[in-house]
């Protein structure tokens, strides 16, 4: 009996198929080829990756499971990513992956061996109908997924089927906190290889944001620009990469105090500003996380410029405080000093003393940026939020100014403007680099840099 006659996911209107039907379609075959190369592209780096969580756990049987397919709706699912900690062991990134788990078996006094347990593809022979008739796993419906063998060829693990593995006991990264925590935490400081990944997520999603600028003229028009504006960009993300790192927020005039306005179906108005956040993940599974404010009609108005300016002013002296050895808090504290000081310049606050600042900012100025947007977010206070940086680590500066339309507080003409800036930089030994710096971020460089895009146009 073959391995794979597990119950069929079929649909409710499928055709039962004869047993004529069923060894017809098991004939006459020919080989077909993987379409990837014989290696995923963090082959080499993975190693290393499973060994320092051995380290953290000797004598453990360590389970990390990639995740299972949710349903949408009825008989479809959602696109299947596999969990970051899965995807960072094995190099594995597909969405073939659903159902995999990662077993790091006791090995010798300390050690692990490391064994896939896999769905392969469901041969072609008489009696197992999966590669043509199971919606969810079959290859006529979903396509080719590799065998044990390619499988071993693509990641250098042992693979077994997923039926040997039975009921998994053992540390599972899905239920124990502490593995949780420790996957994260190994995730924190960004090896050579992953910051490469991530400076291609923002040199694609820099091209989203030129395509969205081109593209102005046009969702200006329609009565749902925001989502022209969403739809433009996840045409570069799906196009570079694997999609979006998240969901894209196109948030034009007062929807900008929307701190994750996902709903996109607003309106766009020459006279008001348009917050994009938006971010392109690499085919494996590394995220930009970038935010810019553009004025719609191509200039900020003074008040514009007025709240736009006070932000950039809160970036700049949180990415000044980032070098190794600084506390993570450092550049948030750093930038909301700035948005204090200058909403009391404003007459908004009475003084910058206090948090009552919070009223306008809302959320941290930052986080980890990886193969989560908001990476490595299991990690344990100390190592992260109260925790030092070190080189190597990928974050996000992104302070905002969130100026309700309906705050009594304010002055008339600052109401309904929502400004936010977000870069990504990496730790290095000297501060910090600029990984999004193609992007212009002062005033007179989104103002030039705009206009360029759109003359092109003409």
């Amino acid at each position: 009996m073959p391995q794979s006659a597990a119950p069929l996911h079929t649909g409710s209107h499928d055709l039962p198929a004869s047993a004529e039907l069923s060894r017809f379609m098991a004939e006459a075959w020919g080989p077909s080829a993987l379409p990837d190369s014989d290696r995923v592209p963090a082959h080499a780096v993975t190693p290393a990756r499973r060994a320092r969580l051995s380290a953290r756990f000797p004598g453990e049987r360590l389970i990390v499971p990639a995740g299972e397919l949710t349903v949408r709706s009825n008989d479809c699912d959602h696109r299947f990513r596999p969990h970051s900690a899965y995807a960072w062991l094995t190099g594995l990134t597909g969405e073939d992956q659903a159902g995999g788990v990662l077993v790091m078996e006791p090995s010798g006094p300390h050690g692990h061996e490391a064994v896939l347990h896999l769905r392969p593809r469901s041969p072609r022979v008489d009696g197992d109908e999966e590669f043509y008739r199971d919606r969810r796993y079959g290859e006529f419906w979903v396509g080719r997924r590799p065998d044990l063998a390619e499988a071993e060829r693509l990641t250098g693990i042992r693979c077994a089927h997923l039926d040997s593995l039975g009921t998994p006991t053992g540390r599972d990264a899905a239920s124990d906190p502490e593995l949780a925590a420790a996957l994260s935490e190994l995730r924190l400081v960004k090896d050579a290889w992953e910051v490469e990944q991530l400076q291609l997520a923002v040199d694609h999603t820099t091209a989203g944001f030129e395509d969205v600028v081109r593209a102005l003229p046009r969702a200006l028009t329609h009565p749902r620009g925001e989502r022209w504006i969403e739809g433009v960009f996840g045409l570069r993300a799906r196009a570079e990469g694997n999609g979006t790192g998240y969901e894209t927020i196109a948030a034009s005039g007062a929807h900008a105090c929307v701190l994750h306005w996902i709903r996109n179906d607003g309106r766009l108005d020459r006279d008001e500003l348009l917050l994009l956040d938006a971010g392109v993940e690499t085919d494996t599974l590394y995220t930009a996380d970038i935010t810019r404010t553009l004025p719609l009609s191509g200039r900020f108005s003074p008040v514009q410029r007025q709240v736009y300016e006070l932000v950039l002013a809160a970036q700049d002296a949180g990415m000044a405080a980032l070098r190794p050895g600084a506390r993570f808090r450092d550049f948030h504290r750093a930038a909301m000093r700035v948005v204090a000081e200058g909403l009391a310049e404003w007459g908004v606050l009475k003084d910058a003393r206090g948090d009552l600042h919070r009223r306008y900012t809302l959320c941290g100025s930052g986080h980890m940026l990886g193969l989560d947007v908001h990476d490595c977010a299991k990690a344990r206070a100390e190592t992260y939020l109260d925790g030092v940086l070190e080189e190597g680590q990928v974050l996000t500066v992104e302070p905002g100014l969130y100026l309700q339309p309906d705050d009594g507080t304010l002055p008339a003409e600052l109401r309904g403007i929502g400004v936010r800036i977000e870069d990504d930089l990496v730790v290095t030994a000297e501060g910090a680099r600029l990984m999004s710096g193609a992007l212009p971020r002062t005033v007179e460089g989104v103002e030039e840099w705009m206009g360029t895009l759109l003359d092109a146009r003409v």
